[in-house]
């Protein structure tokens, strides 16, 4: 996982040493990151990135020969061609700055608004593919949430950096997931699966539904979802079985990575 800029930053500040702030200003065709990303260098880390590979390399260079002098804030333009060791054929443009106090304030800001725009993740069932799950997803842009009744199956997710939900009413929290929010349903339990979707669907309100399982298992919900009058074009949505069947390793971890890929393509849109 990429470090946090604003600990880094933080860090520096306590001791007064002294740190740069790379920030990706514009860019055209091709490149590695978008306008916004920031790099923080020091004479011995950085945290962030602008994309790696000899890009960051040569930011991190020109930042580090700022440290310690008197030198002004200043702008790299680099095309991304054979002339810089790279081939994606873009441009970036990238101001340096000298880090201040304010520095850490606004990279604070800017961590508070993301995560209050990331989209959150409900997995219910913390057996083996939840907790995996919850494992691969958890250095994600989410707010992930793993639920279950059982407390001695979230507890074997205790290290895992989630938010875990011990619920006797698993239903009523999948009816009160914000707004465009994903499902992944993995229950132990068949009946509170079927129990579970049917009530994201009635909400109508997620981006993502997925239930683990088989063709069978999909074949019968489909059926008890038209039981209780949930329309067509919404069961057709659902995801069954979740991360695809490409891959035949049923082992959590496979499972769970293939999932991830599903989440993050349905919700980082």
């Amino acid at each position: 996982m990429t470090p946090d800029p604003s600990k880094l930053v933080s860090r520096c500040l306590a001791v007064d040493a002294a740190f740069v702030i790379v920030t990706v200003t514009e860019t055209a065709g091709s490149t590695p990151r978008e306008r916004g990303a920031m790099l923080v260098v020091t004479a011995d880390a950085s945290a962030g990135t602008i994309g790696g590979g000899r890009l960051e390399w040569q930011a991190i260079e020109a930042a580090r020969t700022m440290l310690g002098k008197a030198s002004k804030n200043r702008t790299m333009s680099i095309t991304l061609g054979p002339d810089s060791g790279q081939c994606c054929g873009g441009r970036m443009t990238l101001r340096l700055q000298h880090g201040t106090r304010g520095h850490l304030a606004a990279l604070q800001r800017r961590g508070q608004e993301d995560r209050a725009t990331q989209p959150s993740i409900f997995i219910h069932g913390a057996g083996h593919v939840g907790r995996a799950l919850a494992a691969a997803l958890a250095p994600l842009p989410f707010k992930v949430v793993l639920a279950d009744s059982r407390a001695e199956e979230l507890d074997l997710a205790r290290d895992v950096k989630v938010d875990r939900v011990l619920t006797q009413t698993p239903v009523a929290l999948a009816e009160a997931a914000p707004a465009g929010s994903a499902h992944v349903v993995l229950t132990h339990s068949h009946a509170l699966d079927s129990l579970i979707a049917a009530a994201v669907l009635e909400t109508d309100t997620a981006r993502y539904l997925g239930i683990i399982g088989s063709k069978t298992k999909k074949a019968l919900f489909r059926k008890a979802f038209r039981a209780v009058g949930i329309p067509e074009a919404r069961i057709k949505q659902v995801v069954c079985p979740i991360g695809g069947n490409a891959v035949r390793d049923k082992r959590p971890e496979v499972i769970a990575a293939l999932v991830a890929a599903e989440l993050v393509r349905a919700l980082l849109v």
